[in-house]
């Protein structure tokens, strides 16, 4: 399955979950591509994502200098965005790849061009969401309005994914976040990544393995793993 990883907000972690989900799938034997349609800022997700795995494939169409939407950054830039430039690059990428990440710029209602926003472009390609969100107070409110954006823009939620989670936290708000982000929106949180270092591949793998249901995101049968040390097994079949 391909998949857009979106966020509640800008700095969720989105590039830490779509690399983790990358390393393990290529890990597994999956030839994995990630995409970033339009990269803004001096910062590039792509080459944190080949400092995980540089086997995974990646691609950006428009790499944008300023840290800034990418509407404006593009303006700044003088630079034109089209949105047929993009599917045009995704289509073949998925040519390449067995499965395809796409991540977003911040979240669903950013501004692509004009009034063209992530969420149209993530419809443009014909993919399912998974949200990555925040622990902390607001949480709730954030992860509710970007499932709301989506499903009222016809997309297909698949999850949440909680980032960054505290150990053994004693707030309350923390705590029953995830449940209540469920039982309100009716979708189900498919992975609660403690706080960890992104920059380490083997930790990041270990994380994605023990705390993300990997065989719900991707919708295929995916044999058991351990930690570190485990060697992958890629007879893996899709799920009808």
């Amino acid at each position: 399955m391909n998949i857009f990883i979106t966020g509640t907000d800008t700095g969720v972690g989105k590039t830490v979950v779509t690399a983790g989900l990358a390393a393990v799938m290529q890990g597994l034997g999956y030839t994995m591509g990630v995409y970033k349609p339009v990269q803004t800022g001096p910062v590039s997700d792509v080459e944190f994502v080949r400092t995980i795995d540089a086997n995974i494939i990646t691609k950006v169409t428009y790499s944008l200098s300023y840290p800034a939407a990418p509407s404006l950054a593009a303006i700044l830039d003088n630079v034109k965005i089209y949105g047929n430039r993009i599917k045009i690059d995704f289509e073949a990428m998925k040519e390449s790849c067995d499965f395809v990440l796409a991540e977003g710029a911040g979240g669903l209602l950013v501004p692509v061009y004009e009034d063209f926003m992530i969420r149209d472009l993530v419809k443009m390609l014909e993919l399912p969401v998974l949200v990555v969100a925040r622990p902390g107070l607001g949480t709730i409110n954030h992860t509710l309005l970007t499932i709301e954006a989506a499903r009222s823009a016809g997309l297909e939620v698949l999850g949440v994914i909680i980032s960054n989670y505290p150990p053994d936290t004693d707030d309350i708000a923390v705590k029953t976040a995830p449940d209540i982000i469920s039982e309100l929106s009716g979708v189900d949180i498919l992975g609660i990544l403690p706080e960890s270092d992104p920059a380490n591949p083997e930790a990041l793998i270990d994380m994605m393995i023990n705390s993300v249901d990997l065989q719900r995101i991707f919708r295929i049968k995916i044999p058991k793993l351990s930690s570190r040390g485990t060697e992958f097994n890629p007879d893996s079949t899709v799920i009808p």
